[in-house]
């Protein structure tokens, strides 16, 4: 990887190439906190708050008919679960709210958030699977991502990213990496970059 000196603010200055286009590798952590604090903020208020996350939750679990209503219990934890780490770790004037300076921390300092991320990767995933065979089909995959609001095209070249099998299935440890690694403030050039602008 470009500019691999030890020192961590060395490498996130570094430039990378994103979608055809060169940027920092700093800026490239942060476009991606600024696509998901978008899409977070349910109601469209410009910051973060509780409801959105009830929101959000609400909609994914309808975008999964075919899911138990157990694994979409867990999906309902885990948003919750992810909103009350962030709330806790960066809601530094308590006031019920976060701002995108605030939640950038997020991708910045990641393991501050490793275990509400593991939690809402694999009930994310979870949701993509209801028959239990590890493998998610494109329409599921489709539908949640859509749920949360990322555009078609770039949901599209997101799961081709991924590798889908013949019958078009994706391995559902795939995808929970896929998750963790949009949130690592060290990883460029993966998967994930395809949700942010215009996918290659």
């Amino acid at each position: 990887m470009v500019g691999a000196s030890g020192n961590p603010g060395s490498r996130l200055r570094a430039p990378v190439v994103v979608n055809g286009k060169v940027v920092t590798m700093q800026q490239a952590v942060i476009d991606r906190a600024r696509l998901v604090f978008t899409l977070f903020d349910a109601d469209g208020s410009g910051e973060l708050e509780a409801h959105d996350f009830e929101l959000m939750a609400a909609r994914v679990a309808a975008a999964a008919p075919g899911s138990s209503e157990t694994d979409k219990a867990a999906m309902l934890a885990a948003f919750r679960r992810y909103w009350t780490t962030l709330a806790a770790e960066l809601d530094v004037d308590r006031n019920g709210r976060i701002t995108f300076e605030e939640f950038r921390a997020c991708v910045l300092s990641p393991e501050r958030f490793s275990a509400a991320l593991d939690d809402f990767a694999e009930s994310l995933a979870a949701l993509g699977d209801p028959d239990g065979d590890g493998r998610i089909e494109r329409d599921r995959f489709t539908a949640l991502m859509t749920a949360i609001g990322f555009a078609r095209p770039n949901i599209d070249a997101l799961f081709d990213a991924f590798g889908p099998s013949d019958d078009d299935r994706i391995e559902v440890p795939v995808w929970i990496t896929g998750i963790k690694d949009y949130y690592s403030p060290d990883k460029t050039g993966i998967p994930g970059d395809q949700l942010v602008g215009t996918p290659t």
